[in-house]
């Protein structure tokens, strides 16, 4: 004779099977041992081949080690440029390093008012962001905690945002890296500091399927 089960008995199963789904999916989304081996992989510093400046420790190490081993080409090619170029002479521009993946832009101006820079991130593009010359600010965010203000704009990779960071003061020697997941409020206005030179690479952000 089959039994039938109670109601019970499937409700106890079914919430059985929900928390055993959602702890998986909590231990693959913040698995200790991932944290962990992206902060040795950081530290270790190979991935800089032989660049001898900074990366800021508001890096998404996670996120970034994953995009670097995706494409190392289009990172690697990013920090040779920052190692051989003379940033102190180079004039403002933009500066093809891979064309459609990897270009770099140099600026020197006034660096805006905190009130006149928004937060901002992309999607198809990762940034590394260095003051040459000066000191900034830079607010640094998670984009899951912010809220949108204007839509994205594909056109020009960027959409802007709301959201309370942390701000880092910018300076030469270290430089920022902000992936899609980083919501950024870069280059903002340091007493003292009133014109900055400063360089973004964008570096493509297409993963390897």
């Amino acid at each position: 004779m089959k039994k039938r089960m109670n109601s019970g008995m499937v409700s106890g199963l079914l919430i059985s099977v929900l928390l055993i789904g959602t702890g998986s999916l909590t231990q693959s989304c913040n698995n200790p041992k991932d944290k962990k081996e992206a902060n040795q992989w950081f530290s270790s510093g190979e991935w800089l081949n032989g660049l001898e400046l900074k990366p800021h420790t508001s890096t998404n190490q996670q996120e970034f080690e994953k995009l670097y081993k995706a494409n190392s080409l289009w990172w690697d090619q990013a920090f040779e440029w920052l190692k051989t170029t003379d940033l102190d002479t180079i004039g403002p521009g933009t500066y093809i390093i891979e064309e459609g993946n990897v270009r770099a832009i140099v600026s020197e101006a006034p660096a805006p008012l905190l009130e006149k820079v928004k937060w901002e991130a992309h999607k198809d593009f990762s940034d590394i962001q260095y003051i040459v010359k000066g000191k900034a600010q830079m607010g640094v965010a998670p984009v899951s905690e912010a809220s949108v203000t204007e839509a994205y704009d594909s056109a020009k990779d960027i959409g802007f945002f709301d959201v309370d960071g942390e701000y880092y003061t910018a300076e030469p020697g270290t430089f920022f890296i902000f992936t899609p997941e980083d919501a950024h409020r870069p280059g903002v206005h340091v007493e003292g500091y009133d014109t900055i030179k400063k360089v973004v690479l964008k570096i493509r952000a297409k993963t390897s399927e």
